[in-house]
């Protein structure tokens, strides 16, 4: 019983060791593959609030202005519109206008329109990087070519998200104009005791 205890020890030490030996540290998040492998890891635990960090500054800098919009649109809406449309516009935007922060609003988006299987075709090992200045394209092992830019305080942040994030926060921009104007009539039509006639948000 105590040989086979001490066996056991032996073999368990051992492993330790060599896992101890063979696991490589992940890279500096400055360099593009370390960006990439934190992608990777993020969306392998359904964890888009991680890889937020690893978005080029426009893509997270559209992901807040999102949620900022909606939610002074949501509290126009809740201030002046009447019912029924006020319940129904408050629903409609709740989730991002509720969103604690840009994190959040990208990880709200990411889920809604099911961006995680575009990562998920391929998010192999790393075959070689390819830089040219602020940029670079981390090649896999499939042949998928990830492009990063380099943000401001140095880390990766990959720019295949940014067109769709900045359309997004674009639209919630025009949308809270929309809602200004439409809260406004509403408010001008209630002080003179009439009935204004609003815009929704499209």
């Amino acid at each position: 019983m105590r040989h086979r205890a001490l066996v056991g020890g032996l073999l368990l030490a051992v492993l330790v060791l060599l896992y101890a030996t063979l696991r490589r540290p992940f890279p500096s998040d400055q360099t593009p593959e370390g960006a990439y492998l934190r992608i990777a890891k993020a969306v392998a635990k359904d964890d888009p609030r991680a890889a937020f960090a690893y978005l080029e500054d426009e893509a997270q800098w559209a992901s807040f202005t999102v949620r900022d919009m909606r939610r002074r649109a949501r509290e126009r809406i809740a201030a002046s519109y009447p019912e029924p449309e006020r319940t129904e516009l408050l629903a409609r935007h709740a989730e991002i206008a509720a969103a604690e922060d840009g994190s959040d609003a990208f990880a709200l988006l990411y889920r809604q329109r099911g961006w995680a299987k575009r990562l998920r075709k391929d998010l192999s090992g790393v075959e070689r990087v390819e830089s040219e200045g602020e940029r670079a394209s981390v090649v896999t092992v499939q042949g998928t070519r990830w492009p990063f830019r380099r943000r401001k305080n140095g880390i990766w942040g990959l720019t295949i998200y940014t067109a769709e994030l900045l359309a997004e926060s674009e639209k919630a921009t025009r949308d809270l104009a929309v809602v200004t104007s439409a809260a406004d009539d509403y408010d001008r039509a209630g002080s003179a005791g009439g009935s204004g006639i609003g815009r929704t948000i499209p």
